[in-house]
C-alpha cells in the first residue's frame, strides 16, 4: 500500500511543481511522479519528514518544496549545459 501512496502524492506533487517551475509542458507523467518521489525524498532527508507515516500538510508541503528546488537545479544544470 505504501508504494502506491508514493505513486500517487508523487504524481501530484511533481505535477504542482512542475507548474510552479513552467516546465509542465516540457515533461510528461512518468518524469512528473518521478519528480515528485525524489522531491519527497529530499525533503525527507533534509526535514525527516516520512510520508510513511501518514500524509500531512506538512509533509505534503515538504514534498512540494523538496521538488521545486530539483526541479530548479535541473533547469540551472540544463542552461549551464545548453549555453
Amino acid at each position: 500500500m505504501g508504494i502506491i501512496i508514493w505513486l500517487v502524492v508523487g504524481g501530484i506533487v511533481g505535477w504542482l511543481a512542475s507548474i510552479i517551475m513552467r516546465t509542465d509542458a516540457q515533461q510528461g507523467i512518468i518524469l512528473n511522479v518521478v519528480v515528485g518521489i525524489v522531491g519527497a525524498v529530499i525533503a525527507g532527508f533534509v526535514t525527516g519528514a516520512n510520508i510513511n507515516n501518514g500524509i500531512t500538510v506538512m509533509s505534503f508541503l515538504y514534498s512540494l518544496l523538496g521538488a521545486v528546488v530539483l526541479l530548479a537545479i535541473v533547469n540551472l544544470v540544463r542552461r549551464g549545459s545548453v549555453r
